[in-house]
């Protein structure tokens, strides 16, 4: 099963999610990540936060979603947040589609350990979120029930 995290920079959020969903995820499950308006380069705090957290950052850069096209994912998760007042990224194509909104940690202001501490907590959300998702029983649910729980755990 593919996944395709996407957010509007690829740059920070989506790129933590494709890291972490991969560092977790089972044979047969893989994660990539886009954004609609792709910064070009990874933010280097999300590097580190990676690292920090032992999380491989091998492979990871930014790019659009027309870099998928050859091979389009089974699901696609939206990260970013309508709060904030983004443009969520939209991708055409038959992939089931789920939004787990989250706040961008690159956003917050204060000093290193206020920032630090921002981008510890996003990595913490995603991880709960992409654990769900891993403990779904995927073998007995339709489509429409893989909706409903995705959506479901983009509140937790």
């Amino acid at each position: 099963m593919r996944v395709l995290f996407m957010c509007t920079a690829n740059s920070c959020r989506s790129i933590l999610s494709e890291a972490l969903f991969n560092h977790l995820a089972p044979v047969g499950f893989e994660a990539v990540s886009a954004g609609s308006f792709p910064k070009g380069q990874v933010l280097p705090r999300s590097l580190t936060t990676l690292q920090q957290a032992g999380i491989s950052i091998a492979g990871l850069h930014s790019k659009g979603n027309d870099a998928f096209e050859g091979n389009p994912p089974d699901i696609v998760i939206t990260v970013c947040d309508k709060a904030a007042g983004e443009t969520c990224p939209v991708y055409f194509g038959p992939a089931l589609k789920a939004h787990w909104g989250l706040e961008d940690p690159s956003e917050v202001t204060g000093d290193e350990a206020a920032i630090d501490a921002a981008f510890r907590a996003t990595l913490a959300h995603i991880q709960q979120r992409c654990q769900a998702f891993l403990d779904l029983p995927f073998d007995s649910l339709s489509r429409d029930e893989l909706k409903t729980a995705l959506d479901r755990i983009g509140v937790l």
